[in-house]
């Protein structure tokens, strides 16, 4: 399928997965590709960026929902879509926690550990308080889950590899960045396919960026409808921009 798509389209879902692990997330989600196109530059991109999509909104909005770090922290290893399509939806379980704990309770426990994991015990290193943060109790799982906050002697995290060059972004996931293959969630996997169907509906040859754009705005699925429900105007009216400049500029 990669075979049609040009080198502006082919660069967005390249810059979708070197968002995904800026963030630390572990899979490309409609999220991240959705940040790329709002990155992108292109005409298809300025339209979702005159709506208010832009990508200081997108990026700190998948923060909000998701977070950033080594996984995304508590939800590190959990497939969003998968959940999703047997009634579990992670933002609900997000807004609960938060609803318990207080505003952005996930991302103050993993600034937690990120410092615990720079601070070994018997450093004298300054570690944030837990009572600052949440319950000892959800701290203690957390740490259980992810194994950090051990003597660097007895393997703590190791410094971020240099690695291929990163999307750049405000925000940044703690811990050394993933490598090797990253998944596509369904959902992502659905944004592609629909692309090829935009593609056909206006009676191009190759896909383009705004192709990509043009199916973000029709899935249903995912983050990304939340995500569109910040610009000014609906999914459908912004479909209906994008495809007006492209047919006049064809």
């Amino acid at each position: 399928m990669f075979e049609r798509f040009e080198p502006d389209a082919k660069s967005a879902v390249v810059d979708a997965q070197k968002h995904a692990r800026r963030l630390g997330h572990h899979y490309i989600g409609g999220e991240h590709i959705l940040l790329a196109v709002v990155s992108a530059g292109s005409p298809a991109s300025a339209i979702l960026n005159a709506h208010g999509l832009t990508p200081a909104y997108v990026e700190a909005e998948i923060t909000r929902r998701v977070g950033a770090g080594t996984g995304a922290g508590l939800f590190a290893s959990l497939d969003r879509d998968a959940l999703a399509a047997i009634g579990i939806d992670l933002d609900a379980v997000r807004a609960r926690i938060e609803a318990s704990f207080g505003p952005h309770a996930l991302a103050r426990a993993d600034l937690e550990l990120q410092r615990c994991a720079r601070s070994p015990a018997g450093s004298g290193g300054s570690r944030l308080d837990p009572r600052r943060a949440l319950p000892p109790g959800l701290i203690r799982r957390w740490r259980r889950r992810t194994g950090r906050c051990r003597n660097p002697q007895a393997g703590a995290l190791s410094p971020r590899p240099a690695g291929p060059a990163h999307a750049p972004g405000r925000y940044q996931g703690g811990g050394p960045l993933r490598d090797g293959h990253m998944p596509f969630t369904p959902v992502a996997k659905n944004i592609l396919e629909l692309t090829l169907r935009e593609m056909v509906e206006l009676h191009g040859s190759v896909i383009g960026v705004e192709h990509i754009a043009l199916a973000l705005t029709r899935v249903k699925g995912g983050m990304v409808p939340y995500l569109l429900d910040g610009a000014d105007t609906s999914a459908t009216a912004l479909h209906a921009e994008i495809a007006d400049q492209y047919r006049q500029a064809s």
